[in-house]
């Protein structure tokens, strides 16, 4: 028996575009265009591309007690988190495994929205009211009602100020993770971030590149005129629409974690990630408590996640049948992540990308493979690995980040 996979608003465009579809979280979602996954990938270093993020889920938490509730379910403290600001963190269970990452966004006091994967509303709003005992807090769960799609790359501001009213005031203190406007009726204030037909929208500057650039929730019915839109007004500019391989290269390359899959049903521990726990100085406790915490605290070091990145831009698949091995020709894990950055390249003995400064005019930049590994053992930085699937091997060295120079946290002043 099959089951019909879920579409979002844009699928009918996608489809039109020629676009390759396939299952991802139960939608059905592009994976590239007619251009391919390698000139997506360029197109948001060079320039920018947009991408198809209606599959992910977001979920209203409001009420006096909603802070309380959300700071005990979720890894990152949010007691400073200022109102307009968001937070990046996990969801975990008793055991200390990672339900889903999410991004919680900060309304005021009482009215929070989270952002989650894809096909993860539900559960992650059951898990809240399942905790929520006799707190005084509402929780709604939103899938399937909000439209959402992400603009990544350094001309996006610029591309985006064409479609938006007063982009001159939108854009002004606009910090990395901050955000401006609402697209709910129930979410506190007026939205006054807008669409030029007047279509009110929340306006992120977050994204899951590693490069400047927004997310963009409003109503699902108003996404495909907006998408259309901006692709007008980047027509000039060389942007692309992107589909999840360039996605997913992209995060790779800039060491962000694909969930359910880099992270998961095991420990939320030893990982490139650790800034989403609360530790102190010292990371011997953590400065709140948590659901899940106790779980970590008692962790036995049994696994460890690293980035790495290869010696070409040959890669190899990931999962169970990919093994990594060491230098004494010992298993010690799997791959869980393996993607070719194509805008990077090594340059005596560094990499270097795209956007890395006085190259040499005759260096050509053609990839580097790169994602996580699991291994059983503490690595140190610049460990040599083979990654090997049957017949294939790969070279594979142990790094603290991979994509250098990007763009996401710069100050928006460099990009209007």
């Amino acid at each position: 028996m099959t089951t019909s996979l879920e579409t979002t608003p844009l699928n009918g465009w996608h489809k039109a575009q020629g676009a390759n579809m396939a299952d991802f979280g139960g939608f059905e979602m592009p994976l590239w265009y007619k251009t391919g996954v390698k000139n997506e990938h360029l197109a948001v270093l060079k320039s920018a591309g947009i991408f198809d993020t209606s599959h992910m889920a977001c979920i209203n938490v409001s009420g006096n007690d909603s802070f309380d509730l959300i700071n005990y379910c979720f890894t990152r403290d949010i007691a400073a988190l200022e109102n307009g600001r968001c937070v990046y963190g996990a969801f975990l269970d008793t055991n200390g495994h990672c339900l889903d990452d999410a991004i919680v966004y900060k309304f005021n006091s009482t009215f929070f929205m989270i952002c989650v994967n894809a096909g993860m509303g539900t559960t992650i709003a059951l898990h809240l009211d399942a905790n929520k005992a006799s707190l005084d807090v509402s929780i709604e769960d939103l899938s399937k009602k909000v439209g959402k799609m992400d603009i990544q790359g350094f001309n996006s501001a610029r591309i985006l100020s064409k479609v938006l009213q007063n982009p001159e005031i939108i854009f002004d203190k606009m910090p990395y993770f901050s955000f401006k406007g609402n697209f709910d009726e129930s979410a506190p204030g007026e939205s006054r971030v807008k669409l030029l037909d007047g279509t009110p929208v929340l306006l992120s500057r977050s994204g899951y590149t590693g490069e400047f650039g927004f997310e963009i929730f409003l109503d699902p019915k108003c996404i495909v005129k907006l998408w259309k839109d901006i692709l007008s007004a980047g027509n000039d500019y060389g942007i692309a629409p992107c589909g999840l391989g360039a996605r997913d290269s992209l995060r790779a390359g800039a060491c962000l974690p694909l969930s359910h899959q880099d992270i998961g049903n095991w420990s939320f521990l030893h990982h490139p990630w650790d800034f989403a726990l609360p530790y102190n100085k010292e990371k011997t406790n953590f400065t709140k408590k948590f659901l899940g915490a106790n779980a970590l605290l008692k962790d036995k070091d049994n696994s460890f996640i690293y980035p790495f990145v290869g010696d070409s831009l040959r890669k190899v698949s990931s999962g169970e049948n990919t093994q990594v091995i060491n230098g004494t020709e010992k298993v010690i894990g799997k791959v869980l992540t393996c993607a070719t950055d194509m805008g990077i390249s090594w340059l005596n003995g560094e990499i270097v990308s795209i956007s890395s400064k006085n190259l040499p005019q005759d260096l050509k930049i053609k990839g580097i493979s790169c994602g996580f590994v699991m291994v059983s053992k503490k690595l140190a930085p610049g460990t040599i690995l083979t990654l090997k699937e049957g017949k294939r091997n790969i070279t594979a060295t142990i790094v603290t980040d991979i994509r250098p120079d990007r763009t996401a946290r710069k100050k928006i002043d460099n990009f209007i």
